[in-house]
């Protein structure tokens, strides 16, 4: 087998699709919390110790360049400049960013859970209600028992083929 054979019939298993589905949506899912933490939780934080700004406490580990003509309490400009940089404010912040993301999925993952329980649990009742045979089942049904019974029936008029 070729490797694009091969190739072709790992990306068309479904597992491996939903994968890629869950990465995509992941990566989106992380963006908005970094989003949440960033501009909304970490302020608040902020706010609430007196300006507490978690991204500006770092330590400096090497010279500033002499051209630099920033801040020196920068963090993104001396990083930018290249200066070596110990960010463990950033750090703080990403690990916080981290911690809802994961709480937030131990919460969908829960629900999800819960669900699935409840659906297991009707199957074994018996409370979840079979879904409807198709019409043309139930005629097909109809026309066999007939048939079986072995009792004449007036056949309808079918109309002749053109």
């Amino acid at each position: 087998m070729s490797i694009v054979k091969e190739f072709r019939t790992f990306i068309a298993r479904g597992n491996v699709l939903d994968l890629a589905v869950g990465v995509i949506i992941g990566a989106a899912f992380g963006t908005i919390t970094k989003s949440l933490t960033d501009d909304m939780i970490m302020p608040v934080i902020g706010w609430l110790f007196g300006g507490f700004d978690f991204s500006s406490y770092f330590l400096q580990l090497g010279p500033t360049p002499a051209n630099y003509a920033g801040s020196p309490d920068n963090y993104l400009a001396l990083k930018a400049a290249g200066v070596p940089l110990f960010g463990y404010g950033q750090f703080v912040s990403v690990f916080i960013n981290f911690l809802i993301l994961a709480f937030i999925v131990f919460l969908l993952v829960k629900v999800v859970n819960r669900a699935i329980a409840v659906v297991h649990e009707e199957q074994k009742t018996g409370d979840v209600e079979p879904a409807a045979d198709p019409p043309e089942l139930t005629i097909l049904r109809e026309i066999r028992d007939e048939l079986r019974s072995g009792k004449p029936t007036a056949s309808p008029q079918v109309p002749p083929i053109v």
